[in-house]
């Protein structure tokens, strides 16, 4: 197994694209843009395409619910078209607060939504008339003047990705998907996620270890351990207070699953109760640490043995810095650690 580097773009920073196609002389696997409530993703990996040659252009993730299923297959196609087959498709429920409160759609069955989206792009992708009778989606309407359709385009293959976290779907990754999109991830509790993932890829008769099991990291080069992993945890309170409401929240719960129930439970009391530096000083600094690659080179090393023994094949990097050149250079020494890792296992 060869554990590969992919870098996360923000199409807001400024000179945000120089920095991709930089990372991609350097070496850089893979390139994934999000989506949230700024900018879609689906845009920037179109500019993306005709930036660069040979990196992956992955989202993470479009919003389910945000476009149709066959919107999302058009669109998937056309970037898979026009990056000669280097993108892939990354998508995620997201949670109610962002798919009620600005797509104004309802958020309901989320997993059984995900399979059937799945289920319909694959359909168009490989060719076939589309005709979906689901829980979810009805395709076409009924009792309407709909007919099957068949696309114009040719049929291609579109790797999907999916962003799961809890167990229902994160079982349905194993099942259907090409690659999990990962994140709010220890590398020592990664059963957590990865147990429920070979369960579904078993119950579908998959191999376990065809799924590309990529995992979102910061990363920071640094002598100030402690300092660096007070920076990290503090961006979780955001995460635990405000990415959820106060009866559901997918991080925390995923965070619970890792022993960290009490004290994510009482970050996002505090951040609920309006005292947000309270909610950031309560976030353990083990979280900020443990979820990413922060400290001297040696420390960040034995880091990504753990990931790479717990069964990571693709860190989605996001790097500390001001401007690129700083970025640049933490990319080229985590590049040359990961290959040093690589070379000791033979890969």
């Amino acid at each position: 197994m060869t554990l590969r580097v992919g870098v996360n773009a923000a199409p807001h920073d400024e000179h945000w694209a120089d920095f991709v196609v930089e990372a991609e002389r350097l070496g850089a696997d893979s390139v994934w843009v999000p989506e949230f409530w700024a900018y879609d993703a689906l845009t920037p990996v179109a500019y993306l395409a005709a930036r660069t040659s040979q990196l992956r252009l992955g989202t993470a993730i479009t919003q389910l619910g945000a476009r149709s299923p066959a919107m999302l297959a058009m669109s998937a196609m056309s970037l898979q078209s026009l990056s000669d087959g280097r993108f892939v498709l990354g998508i995620g429920t997201s949670g109610p607060q962002v798919m009620e409160g600005w797509h104004g759609v309802p958020f309901a069955k989320p997993v059984q939504r995900t399979r059937e989206t799945i289920e319909i792009i694959r359909a168009i992708t490989s060719g076939e008339r589309l005709d979906h009778a689901g829980t979810a989606y009805t395709i076409p309407l009924p009792g309407g003047a709909g007919r099957s359709i068949r696309s114009m385009a040719p049929p291609m293959a579109v790797p999907i990705y999916v962003a799961s976290l809890g167990p229902a779907n994160l079982r349905l990754t194993g099942q259907v998907a090409d690659g999990w999109i990962g994140n709010s991830f220890f590398p020592e509790t990664a059963g957590v996620f990865f147990d429920e993932i070979r369960n579904g890829a078993a119950a579908a008769g998959r191999s376990f270890d065809e799924i590309d099991l990529t995992v979102a990291v910061s990363v920071e080069f640094t002598e100030d351990v402690e300092a660096a992993g007070r920076r990290h945890a503090d961006g979780y309170a955001f995460t635990f207070g405000a990415m959820g409401s106060a009866t559901e929240n997918f991080y925390n719960e995923a965070f619970a699953r890792q022993g960290y129930g009490d004290e994510v439970r009482e970050v996002q009391r505090l951040w609920l109760a309006g005292d947000r530096e309270a909610a950031r000083r309560r976030v353990p600094v083990e979280i900020g640490l443990g979820t990413n690659l922060v400290g001297p080179p040696e420390m960040i090393a034995e880091r990504l043995e753990r990931y790479r023994a717990a069964g990571v094949t693709t860190l989605r990097a996001t790097f500390v810095g001001d401007d690129n050149d700083t970025r640049l250079a933490s990319l080229g020494h985590l590049l040359e650690l990961v290959g040093a890792v690589n070379s000791t296992h033979g890969a």
